[in-house]
């Protein structure tokens, strides 16, 4: 058996239509921030037995089989990479040829707006490409998570990663790659606002194939914001200036929710707490004068907000003068004496959305682990 582990990546740049459904080729490129997996991990573990009677899956403790068209594109073109190794070679067992049993869980909301889909994807990927010794790189691998789900292409790397949209219509220059690693930028935090643990009332593919439809921004967005705000974002990375990164990053955001909003009919992701969250931050930047903080939101209403280290005492004390009442505050117990207090006004009654908060960090790839989810039998334990 093969143990993966990755994190949820987060787009800083996001990707929103597709140009091809089947092979999950987007509109265009795109570039995110992988999260620690203290935090918001997925963890996954492949075994493969020719006594199993068939492919299965459990994901969070529930049997869930292997039904998606996405999950066994994935499973056809890792078993292909296997049955070509063992046609190299008559000494390696016929893996290829076995059933395959996954089971799999997270340690935050599926199907929640927190991209847990990616880190799934992903772990489902590694874990198996571990299991059948692909000698594949995470580019090449990525290429195949990304028929999961398109982000997950970009959960096989740690630090800071963009997904080349690529221009070949077989989807062979669509992969991830690597902008910088963790070490390059390590003081980057993040905290999250768990404003809904709900699934989203319109799912990510459903809103990506109405707003391509239907939105007239929609175009602009791909042709001529997005191509020119991937450079810059890149170059933003490479010299760790804060004030462009998150600049541009909250621009994205609006940008995105903006086509969803321009579809017809209009999707809604954010919602009130969201867009108080939003009000927030302005108000912390315009007060110190220069960018300090920076939220995007997904296709659903938790904030991420991205800090530098060095401003972490503003930062999250303003966010825990607000919102001190949620869970996820454990982490800094120690440090809450160190928050400095700043008169910003805020509804306080915001603080009911929000569920919960999580505190976190840059992040490393795909990790092994000795935590195995499968018995002997096979079976989740």
């Amino acid at each position: 058996m093969s143990i993966g582990r990755t994190t949820a990546n987060f787009k800083t740049l996001k990707y929103w239509g597709k140009r091809d459904k089947t092979l999950n080729l987007p509109t265009n490129s795109s570039i995110s921030v992988t999260l620690a997996q203290e935090d918001l991990r997925t963890l996954t573990t492949a075994a493969t037995s020719s006594s199993f009677e068939k492919d299965n899956l459990w994901l969070n403790g529930k049997e869930e089989g292997i039904k998606g068209d996405r999950t066994i594109a994935c499973l056809k073109d890792l078993r292909l990479l296997r049955r070509e190794m063992e046609a190299a070679d008559a000494s390696l067992p016929k893996f290829s040829e076995w059933p395959i049993h996954i089971v799999s869980e997270n340690n935050f909301p599926t199907a929640a707006g927190l991209a847990s889909s990616a880190a799934g994807f992903a772990a489902l990927v590694v874990a198996i490409a571990k299991l059948y010794q692909l000698p594949q790189l995470m580019s090449e691998l990525s290429k195949i998570a990304r028929k999961g789900s398109g982000s997950a292409c970009r959960s096989l790397f740690g630090g800071f990663v963009a997904w080349e949209m690529g221009d070949l219509t077989n989807g062979e220059d669509s992969k991830a790659v690597e902008v910088a690693p963790l070490s390059h930028w390590p003081s980057m935090k993040a905290a999250i606002l768990v404003v809904s643990d709900d699934k989203k009332d319109t799912p990510s593919t459903t809103g990506m194939q109405s707003t391509v439809a239907t939105s007239d921004l929609f175009e602009h967005r791909i042709n001529t914001v997005v191509p020119k705000r991937f450079e810059e974002m890149k170059k933003a990375i490479l010299s760790r200036d804060f004030a462009a990164f998150g600049e541009m990053t909250m621009k994205d955001s609006n940008s995105f929710h903006a086509v969803c909003l321009d579809s017809y009919p209009p999707i809604f992701y954010l919602n009130d707490t969201s867009k108080k969250i939003i009000k927030l931050v302005h108000a912390l930047n315009e007060q110190e004068g220069k960018i300090i903080a920076a939220y995007t939101f997904d296709a659903g209403p938790n904030a991420v907000i991205y800090y530098d280290q060095e401003h972490e005492n503003k930062v999250l004390g303003l966010i825990h003068k607000y919102f001190h009442q949620v869970s996820g505050w454990e982490k800094v117990s120690d440090q809450v004496a160190q928050f400095e207090d700043l008169s910003i006004p805020f509804d306080t009654e915001a603080y009911k959305g929000v569920s919960r908060i999580i505190l976190t960090q840059i992040g490393s790839g795909p990790q092994e682990t000795s935590e195995s989810l499968v018995s002997e039998q096979g079976l989740p334990k």
